[in-house]
């Protein structure tokens, strides 16, 4: 009696509570006050999704600090010619000038493709954006950031608080720390958005929250966990593009992806579109049936993070296979910190196929380490569920500008994750393309044969991000190992065997 009674008032403290978030924005305009522009094209056009996109020259302040330019080469991985073939160019300090609401939020998306424009050296090319009194980008090299992320374009995708003066001031400055440096932009984007952020629970700080709409905000990752890409045109409304999450996951127990074959509750009076697309809570991710399993690893996500700034992390959840309370419970871990323990969705949600969210907020220092964002899952033991197992539909993670207005980070290095692909490029069976040997010689680990292109020289001397890279191949084998004797033990092929492998 006394648990019915402290479910049933966690309820209606949750109902109260998300009654407070905007359902809709007074402020959300329509497409006439957006701006869709393609840097240096000399006139309108439209992308492979249908998108229009228009000419940015009328909206900058002076054209005699800039040139138009076309790329030279065009990678096959561009998404579309529009807007990333053409480029504005600056040489120095140049503003772009914007009429927006006072009232409301703004999404700002800035595209860039660093090819070679107009015999210009990409890798000479650093500069700052800021808008208004906010830092977006510092000493911003888009071929560095490029390479590290392995992509050929790179999108950076703001959240802005409302502009009280009516004018957003969009301004790109060629950095003084380098020789010949320039400022460069394929696309911009400046659209009006609904509120959609609401207090996040600190993680760390008991019954402590942290006011997010009162913050601008960076994109950092935004993820359909379990499902496939979701370009922005079939977004619910707000142009977001959702990525597959399955390059972030740790170790080899990867869990097992579904899919609802009920009906979704959606959208909701707490849960309106402007929150994420059907197609996130119509798909999920979850460790599997082996609750023996379960409970010996963590459905676990790693991210690259810059430091001295504090993230949201947004999880979008959605149970469309369980029924009842206490079937599926599970602890939310985010950077060896509990952030959520006894996550019930269906508790949450009140039932089957009701989507919900929740928001956690944690601050990344500058330890060693503290580059990268783990985000686990792992079944709460503890609450005895009826199933050993977690959940989860979607996620997004957001960095929050610091107090002086910066959400500015440095260029990247290239990731972990980034390694081992490049590493396993050098194993190919087919013997074609280029090929890499990992000899162990007493504690270094050398890589031989690989081209100069497939690990940064200064990568090479880092012989502790190496042995990283190889510690963490040995775990995936490791597990997929005890993976295999576990299903195989199912069968009453093996005896029984007794390992603790945890991620």
């Amino acid at each position: 009696m006394k648990c019915n009674s402290r479910i049933l008032f966690s309820l209606i403290v949750l109902y109260a509570s998300l009654n407070t978030i905007p359902v809709a924005s007074r402020y959300y305009k329509s497409e006439s006050d957006s701006y869709v522009l393609a840097c240096g094209a000399s006139g309108a056009g439209t992308d492979s999704d249908g998108r229009n996109w228009q000419s940015d020259a009328k909206y900058i302040n002076s054209l005699s600090s800039s040139t138009a330019a076309t790329a030279q080469n065009q990678d096959s991985s561009l998404p579309s010619t529009i807007p990333y073939m053409t480029a504005r160019i600056f040489s120095s300090e140049s503003t772009y000038k914007f009429s927006v609401p006072k009232k409301g939020r703004l999404w700002v998306r800035l595209h860039f493709y660093p090819s070679t424009y107009s015999s210009l050296d990409p890798n000479t090319s650093y500069f700052s954006v800021t808008a208004n009194t906010f830092t977006l980008l510092k000493n911003f090299s888009a071929s560095i950031t490029a390479h590290a992320l392995t992509q050929a374009y790179i999108v950076r995708e703001f959240s802005l608080i409302p502009a009280d003066s009516g004018i957003l001031n969009l301004t790109f400055t060629p950095s003084s720390n380098y020789n010949n440096a320039y400022a460069f932009v394929n696309g911009i984007e400046v659209i009006p958005m609904p509120d959609i952020y609401q207090p996040a629970a600190l993680v760390g700080f008991s019954d402590q929250t942290l006011d997010v709409g009162s913050s601008t905000l960076q994109t950092m990752f935004r993820l359909n966990i379990g499902g496939s890409f979701i370009p922005a045109i079939k977004d619910s409304g707000l142009t977001r593009t959702w990525y597959d999450d399955t390059p972030y996951l740790f170790g080899a127990g990867s869990g097992v992806t579904s899919q609802a074959n009920i009906s979704i509750q959606y959208p909701t009076e707490n849960l309106p579109k402007s929150i994420a697309p059907l197609d996130v809570y119509s798909t999920a991710r979850s460790m599997g049936p082996g609750s023996k399993v379960n409970q010996n690893y963590n459905l676990t996500w790693i991210f690259q993070a810059d430091a001295n700034f504090t993230y949201v992390f947004r999880f979008h959840f959605c149970e469309y296979q369980e029924t009842r309370v206490n079937q599926r419970v599970f602890n939310i871990y985010l950077n060896n910190q509990t952030a959520q323990e006894g996550a019930d969705v269906i508790g949450w949600a009140g039932s089957q196929g009701v989507p919900i969210y929740k928001d956690y907020a944690v601050y990344v220092g500058d330890r060693s380490g503290d580059e990268e964002l783990w985000v686990a899952l792992h079944p709460s033991v503890s609450m005895k569920p009826e199933y050993y197992d977690a959940i989860l539909n979607g996620l997004e993670i957001f960095k929050l500008n610091d107090s002086r207005g910066n959400l500015a980070g440095p260029n990247p290095v290239p990731s972990l994750m980034m390694l081992q692909a490049e590493a396993k490029k050098g194993f190919s069976p087919s013997g074609s393309g280029r090929r890499g040997v990992i000899v162990e010689i007493s504690t270094e680990v050398v890589l031989i044969g690989c081209h100069s292109t497939d690990i940064p020289t200064h990568r090479l001397a880092d012989q502790q991000y190496l042995v990283k890279a190889i510690a963490v191949a040995i775990f995936q084998l490791l597990h997929k190992a005890y993976v295999a004797i576990f299903h195989c033990q199912r069968l009453n092929m093996l005896p029984r065997t007794s390992m603790n492998l945890k991620s």
